[in-house]
C-alpha cells in the first residue's frame, strides 16, 4: 500500500506541474518516478588513465574533449594567474622537492589512457598570448584544438593544430572591461564547441560577458550573438548574482555562462551555472525552453558542464553539478534527471568539484576536478539498465564494495 501511495502521490504532482506550466516554456526538471525503470549505466574505470611520465603531475583540469579517434585532451592550469594556484602546496613547485613537475597545460591520452603529447603555455616571442587562466577545450571535425581563458583580462581564444601549432588568435587580449553587445572581443570565455554542418564555433562568453557568440570557425568572423531567453540587446548586471530560489529566473545570464552544446538536431544547450538552469536554443539564437536542476542549490550552482549520449537521438543528457558533487543522468525529450551518481570525495567515483564533461563513441563518459580534484576520471558505459536508485553514489567494479 505505501508504494502504491507513492506512485500516486507521484502522479498526481506531474499532473499539477504540467497544469502550472501550460501557456509557459519553462518547466523545472522532476525526479524520475517508479515508471521511469531504465537508463544508462556506468562504472568507474581505477585504472584510467596511465601514470604520467617526467614526474609531471596536474593543476585544476579545467576542461575535457574527445576528437574522432576517441582521444582524449583536457586542458589544466599548469601554473597560477593570481586568483588560482594549483602549485602552492608544498613540494609541488618545481626544483623544491623530488616530486613534481606542472604538466605542460594540454595533454592527449588515447582511448587506453596512454600519455601521446603534451603541449602549450606561454611561448616568448609567440604569435598569440596565452590565456592568463586557460578554460574549455574542443576538438573540431578538422582535429583543431580550440581553448578560452577566464582570467583577468583574458578577452580572446586561440586555435591549434592537435600537435600544438598555432593557427589563429580570434579577439583582442588584454580587455578587462565586459560588454556582452561587442563584436571585436569577448570576456573570460568558458567554453567553445564547434558544429561541423555549419562550420560555425559557439563560445559560451562566459564568466564577463554574458552571452553566446558565434563565429565562423575558419575565419574567425563574428557572425551574432545573444543573451538569455534570445535577447539580442543584452544588459550586463552591475551586481553579483546573489542566488534566491523563491524568485523568477533571472532575465539575464547570470553567469558564468558556463556551457554551450550543440546537439544534433539543431538545438543549442545553455549551462547558467549560478541560476542552476539549462536554456535551450535553436542554432540562430531563437528560444526554446527552460529547464531548472537542483533549484535549491547555492553558491556556484548547479549546471556546470553536459555531453550526450551517443545514440542517434541523443536521447540522454548527462550533466556535471560541480556544487554537489554529482552527474545527472536526464532524459532528453523530457528534461526529466532519471538518476544521478557519485558524490564527495576523493576516491574512484568520487569528485572535488567535477567541472567538465565528455563523451566518447562508446558512449564512456569522462570527468574532470578544478580546485583540489586536479584529475580526470573514466566511467564506463554499461548500457541501459535498471535504475538501482535516484542517487547512485560511487559507481564501483561490481564486488568491490563487499
Amino acid at each position: 500500500m505505501k508504494l502504491k501511495n507513492k506512485v500516486l502521490m507521484g502522479v498526481t504532482l506531474a499532473v499539477s506541474l504540467i497544469g502550472l506550466s501550460l501557456g509557459q516554456s519553462m518547466m523545472n526538471a522532476t525526479d524520475a518516478t517508479a515508471q521511469s525503470a531504465k537508463a544508462p549505466s556506468f562504472e568507474v574505470d581505477p585504472f584510467w588513465p596511465q601514470p604520467l611520465p617526467n614526474g609531471w603531475i596536474l593543476g585544476n583540469v579545467i576542461g575535457v574533449a574527445v576528437d574522432a579517434r576517441d582521444h582524449v585532451y583536457i586542458v589544466h592550469r599548469a601554473w597560477g594567474d593570481g586568483i588560482f594556484k594549483p602549485f602552492a602546496e608544498l613540494g609541488l613547485q618545481q626544483g623544491t622537492s623530488i616530486c613534481c613537475t606542472p604538466a605542460p597545460p594540454i595533454v592527449e591520452f588515447d582511448a587506453d589512457g596512454n600519455l601521446v603529447r603534451a603541449w602549450g603555455g606561454p611561448v616568448e616571442g609567440a604569435p598569440y598570448v596565452w590565456p592568463d587562466s586557460n578554460h574549455g577545450i574542443e576538438v573540431d571535425h578538422k582535429g583543431n584544438v580550440w581553448i578560452g581563458g577566464n582570467g583577468r583580462g583574458d578577452s580572446h581564444i586561440l586555435k591549434f593544430t592537435n600537435d600544438g601549432k598555432f593557427i589563429a588568435q580570434y579577439g583582442t587580449p588584454g580587455i578587462n572591461e565586459p560588454d556582452s553587445n561587442d563584436t571585436t572581443h569577448f570576456s573570460r570565455v568558458a567554453k567553445i564547441s564547434v558544429v561541423e554542418e555549419t562550420n560555425e564555433a559557439f563560445i559560451a562568453d562566459g564568466y564577463g560577458n554574458r552571452r553566446i557568440a558565434v563565429l565562423d570557425a575558419d575565419t574567425g568572423e563574428f557572425k551574432r550573438y545573444w543573451g538569455a531567453y534570445g535577447e539580442k540587446n543584452i544588459v550586463d548586471p552591475t551586481e553579483r548574482y546573489r542566488h534566491d530560489p523563491s524568485t523568477p529566473p533571472s532575465k539575464t545570464f547570470t553567469g558564468p555562462v558556463h556551457c554551450v552544446e550543440p546537439s544534433n538536431d539543431g538545438l543549442i544547450y545553455v549551462c547558467d551555472r549560478s541560476s542552476d538552469r539549462i536554456q535551450v536554443f535553436d542554432r540562430a539564437g531563437n528560444y526554446k525552453s527552460e529547464v531548472l536542476i537542483a533549484p535549491e542549490t547555492g553558491a556556484q550552482g548547479s549546471t556546470w558542464d553536459l555531453d550526450f549520449s551517443r545514440d542517434a537521438d541523443q536521447k540522454y543528457i548527462y550533466l556535471a553539478d560541480g556544487q554537489n558533487q554529482r552527474v545527472y543522468i536526464i532524459e532528453r525529450s523530457t528534461m526529466e534527471v532519471l538518476t544521478k551518481f557519485g558524490g564527495g570525495g576523493r576516491q574512484p567515483g568520487l569528485w572535488f568539484a567535477p567541472h567538465s564533461l565528455a563523451t566518447d563513441s562508446k558512449g564512456n563518459i569522462y570527468t574532470t576536478e578544478t580546485y583540489e580534484g586536479k584529475r580526470i576520471q573514466k566511467f564506463i558505459a554499461k548500457g541501459i539498465t535498471d535504475i538501482p536508485a535516484m542517487d547512485q553514489g560511487a559507481l564501483w567494479p561490481a564486488g568491490e564494495l563487499n
